[in-house]
C-alpha cells in the first residue's frame, strides 16, 4: 500500500504542471542574475520589432546641438581619438559595458550595422566601455566574434551625449552635431535607422 501511494507522490512530482513551474523559476532566476540570458532575451525582442531606436523628426535635426569643448577617447594601445579630428564623418557612438543586459542585446545589431558600413570611410563607429576595462570588453567582442573598435572615455563626455543610462547611442553629423541619441537598447539593422545614416552621409 505504501509503495503504492509513493508512486502516486511521485508521479505529482513529476507532473508537467510541477516540471513547467520549476523551468519557469530556473528562467526567472536566470533573468534576474545573468545579463548574458536577460540580454538574450531583449535580443529575441528585438527581432520581433520591439526596441527600435526613437529616430529624430526632420523639425530636431534643424537645431541640433555642437559642443565647443573636446571629447577625447582613447583604445586598448593608449591612442587618442578627438572628436574634432572626426569632423567630415558620420560618428555612431555607443556607450556600454559587459554586465549590462540590453548593451548585450543590442551589440549584435551595431556589429551588423557596422558590417553593412565597412567600406564607407564617411561612417565612424565606437563602443567606449564606460567602466574602461579592456580586457573584459576586449574577451566580450572576441567571444562573440564582433568586429567593433572598443574605446574608453580619456576626458569629461558633456551630459548631452552621455547621462546616467547605458546603453546610449548618439549619432553626430558630419559638422559635429549631435543629430540623434537613444538611452536604452535598439536594433541598429532597423531600415529606417540605416536611411538616417545614409541620409547624414550624402549630406
Amino acid at each position: 500500500m505504501m509503495m503504492v501511494e509513493k508512486e502516486k507522490n511521485d508521479k505529482k512530482l513529476l507532473s508537467w504542471s510541477n516540471i513547467s513551474t520549476t523551468l519557469l523559476l530556473l528562467f526567472a532566476l536566470a533573468m534576474v542574475f545573468s545579463p548574458q540570458v536577460k540580454g538574450k532575451v531583449i535580443e529575441g525582442l528585438m527581432k520581433v520589432g520591439l526596441f527600435q531606436p526613437d529616430l529624430p523628426k526632420d523639425k530636431e535635426i534643424k537645431t541640433p546641438l555642437v559642443l565647443e569643448n573636446e571629447v577625447v577617447f582613447i583604445d586598448k594601445t593608449g591612442k587618442e581619438v578627438r572628436l574634432s579630428s572626426l569632423r567630415g564623418k558620420v560618428v555612431f557612438i555607443n556607450f556600454w559595458a559587459t554586465w549590462c543586459p540590453p548593451c548585450i542585446a543590442e551589440m549584435p545589431s551595431i556589429h551588423q550595422m557596422a558590417k553593412q558600413f565597412k567600406e564607407n570611410d564617411k561612417l565612424v563607429v565606437l563602443t567606449v566601455d564606460v567602466d574602461q576595462d579592456f580586457p573584459k570588453s576586449l574577451k566580450f567582442m572576441q567571444k562573440r566574434n564582433f568586429d567593433l573598435p572598443v574605446y574608453a572615455l580619456a576626458s569629461a563626455v558633456p551630459s548631452a551625449y552621455l547621462g546616467n543610462s547605458i546603453p546610449t547611442t548618439i549619432v553626430l553629423s558630419k559638422q559635429g552635431k549631435l543629430v540623434f541619441k537613444h538611452e536604452g537598447g535598439a536594433d541598429y539593422t532597423n531600415q529606417e535607422f540605416i536611411g538616417f545614416l545614409n541620409k547624414l552621409i550624402r549630406e
